[in-house]
Formats: structure tokens, sequence, C-alpha cells
């Protein structure tokens, strides 16, 4: 579900029309509902019912600080993949023992100051990682907690860029090495092993990869039990997908996605963290842009939009597909035109989509991507020395610009210019 509905004919966020924000703000513009993203976190803790748990944010999918603040108030915890995302959780107002870190290359600098900052966790992923975060914390003379990420290798069925858990993916460790990894760490004053931690890949949508990784999890639980490990929280990662079309079947909910780690891992008496990010941020957020062109080409129309691929990159990286419509809702019985909708950067892959049939749209008149909140700000940038784009949270029936979008002068004085030039 969201919080963006027509009414009266035009699209609104909550109770604020979409055009109101365009107009003050300018577009291309990011626009968050805070009512979706409070729900859509709320199902999560729901669905875990009374089983010891926490639900960490995954904040790549989304990370500018208002929505963290709001998530925190809420009680949730945050999952952070780089010292950058650690300052902003704390920023946010988030404690440290509410924060995991996870990621393939943490820096021995991003670790001190985790473990000086506060830290539920750390998620290791490799034995390099783990003994120089034994030597940081020692330095520190501190104890680490630590899960160890496992590679279960299981199919998620996803897109390959996105896919986590199988065998020739760059993260965790073998499934098959845990028992030996577990006991190095044991030997390890500066640690302090408290649980299993595993992630197998982003928009799954269904719940068979999940299962045939939390059963293995399940297994290895109660092997490092009988090998005297204190196995007391299982990190069970995310990637519960979301519907990105009104048409197609939708992935599982999250009150099922509950009930099967309740099946396969509530025996075991842990503590269960997830990540979901995807999920709570996607549906929260559109992209807001206003068509410059309508042109006419050879055997098809386009139109040609000031939002581009540097603002929203999900299609030109992954293909994806992501909803598109008018912000100005269309008379009944208007018969729809196919479109090539672009961006204006000189690059053929900055396409949104390619013959989507939409109501007629005029030049000036404004679009709405759906279900952009999750990896759309985030992965956004200045190429073509385009402006970042903006972001904006609504709550009821008032907004706020959460960033602000530079100026030209802003943007070009970063550059520094060397005084033998």
């Amino acid at each position: 579900m969201d919080h963006f509905l027509y009414r009266d004919g035009q699209l609104m966020a909550e109770d604020v029309p979409l055009a109101r924000i365009a107009d003050e703000v300018g577009t291309p513009v990011y626009v968050y509902s805070a009512a979706t993203l409070l729900r859509h976190f709320q199902l999560f803790d729901e669905a875990l019912g009374d089983m010891p748990h926490l639900v960490c944010f995954a904040m790549k999918s989304l990370s500018n600080i208002a929505v963290l603040k709001l998530l925190g108030d809420a009680g949730a915890g945050m999952d952070v993949v780089s010292e950058g995302e650690y300052r902003r959780a704390r920023a946010a107002g988030v404690p440290g023992d509410r924060i995991v870190f996870s990621g393939v290359g943490k820096t021995r600098a991003e670790m001190r100051t985790a473990l000086e900052g506060g830290i539920r966790q750390f998620n290791v992923e490799s034995e390099p990682e783990m003994f120089a975060l034994d030597e940081v914390a020692r330095s520190l003379g501190m104890v680490a907690p630590i899960t160890v990420r496992v590679n279960p290798d299981v199919d998620a069925k996803t897109h390959a860029k996105i896919s986590t858990g199988k065998k020739e993916d760059k993260f965790g460790i073998p499934i098959s090495r845990a028992r030996e990894v577990y006991k190095t760490a044991a030997g390890l004053k500066g640690l302090k092993v408290v649980g299993i931690d595993v992630h197998i890949g982003s928009q799954l949508t269904e719940l068979a990869p999940f299962e045939a990784a939390y059963l293995k999890v399940a297994e290895l639980t109660e092997t490092l039990r009988a090998d005297g490990h204190d196995i007391t929280r299982l990190d069970l990662g995310g990637g519960l997908g979301i519907p990105y079309t009104r048409s197609n079947e939708a992935p599982p909910l999250p009150v099922e996605y509950g009930a099967l780690i309740q099946k396969c891992v509530g025996h075991l008496g842990c503590e269960v963290e997830i990540e979901p990010g995807r999920l709570i941020s996607g549906n929260a957020g559109v992209l807001l842009s206003r068509v410059i062109y309508n042109k006419s080409g050879e055997g098809r129309d386009f139109l040609i939009i000031d939002g581009a691929m540097n603002d929203l990159i999900r299609p030109a990286m992954y293909e994806a597909h992501h909803d598109i419509i008018p912000v100005m809702e269309a008379e009944p019985g208007v018969e729809p035109t196919p479109y090539d909708i672009v961006g204006p950067i000189c690059e053929s892959g900055d396409t949104f989509a390619k013959q989507r049939l939409m109501p007629p749209v005029k030049e000036g008149e404004l679009i709405a991507f759906r279900s952009a909140g999750a990896y759309g700000a985030v992965m956004s940038s200045e190429y073509n020395s385009r402006l970042m784009v903006p972001e904006v949270l609504v709550q009821g029936d008032q907004f706020a610009v959460i960033r602000p979008r530079p100026t030209y002068e802003e943007m070009i004085s970063r550059d520094k210019v060397p005084s033998w030039l």
C-alpha cells in the first residue's frame, strides 16, 4: 500500500497535491510519504510478533536523515554498510545498540568509529576482516560483538546484480567452513561471537529461497551450539521484494515472511534481526518530473522529461520497471498513447521506458515515477553536471524539503583549481 492517490483529479501525497510541491520546489524532485514509511515498518514489526526481534532498516535504500529519524523514533534499528551511513544513523538519533554494521569492505577506521560510537554488532564477512576487527578492538581495550555472515549457496532467483547468497558471490564465508571460522573467532580476545548472519539478495518475490537459507542457518545454529558457541542472535537479512507494477503478481506479505521465520528458526530461542529496505521505502516515494518536449519521431513519440538517469538510475542499470503516471488524472475513456520516455542526458541509456502506454501528455505537464523511494535518491549523481535532485517529506497536509537542490555556484565551487594553473 502507499499514500499516493488521485483525489479530485490530481495525484496527492497524503493530503498534499504533488503539483504544489513541483511548483514550489521544482522538478525533478523525490517525494516521500511518512505514513507509508511508518506503516511498512510496522508491518514487519508486527509480523515477528512475540519473538524477540529488531527490525533494522537497510538504509542503503534511502539514507536521508529525516527519514532515518522518522523510523528510528518509531523503534527501528539501522543496517549500515559504511562509516557515512553509520554517522547518518547516529545524527538521526539512532542509538548505537540498534545499529548493525554490514558490508564486505569495512576499513579499520570504520571499525574504530563504530566501536567508539557504539554498535550492536559487526556482521563479519571474511577471516581477514575478523582479524582486523580483533586488532582494532584490542587496541581500544574493547570487545567487538560479531556475527559471521555465512553464504548458504542459495539462488535467490533475482537480478544477477543484486544476488548475494550464491557461492560465486563476494559476500560471506562458505557455510561449509563455518565451524572452523567460528572456532577461530572464539579464540580472538577482541571479539565476542553473538550469532549468525545471512543475506541472500534483494527484490525476492517468493519465499522458497528464504526458507532454504533459513533452514541451513537453523541447522548451523544447533551445530555451533554443540561446539560450545553461545549463539543468541540470528541476523536473517532483508530482500523481500515489492510490486513495481500494478498488474504483476504481488510478492509475499511481511506477515507471511514473519510466519516463515517463526517456522524455520522460532524453536531456537534466538533474538531475530531482519534488515528490510526496499519494502519499507520503495513504495513510500515517487519521483516527480516535468515534460520538456513531446517529440514525434520515426514511427514513435518521445516524452523528453527533465528527470534523467542521474536522478533515477535503476532503469538504466537494472532494466528496472517503474509505473509512470500523469499527475493530473486522465479523463475516463481517454485512449492511451505509446511513448518512449527519455531524459536529457546525451546517452541512449537515458531511457526510462519504451513504448509505454500512457494517457496523452503535453509539454509542461507533470508525471510521477511510482515505487521510487528505494535506490533512487541514494544512487543519484551530478552526471552531465546536473544539479543533485532534492528530496521532500510529506506528513499529512504538510511537507518539508529534507535535501535542497544545490545552486550551480555551490556545485561548481566544490572544484578547486591548483595555484599552478
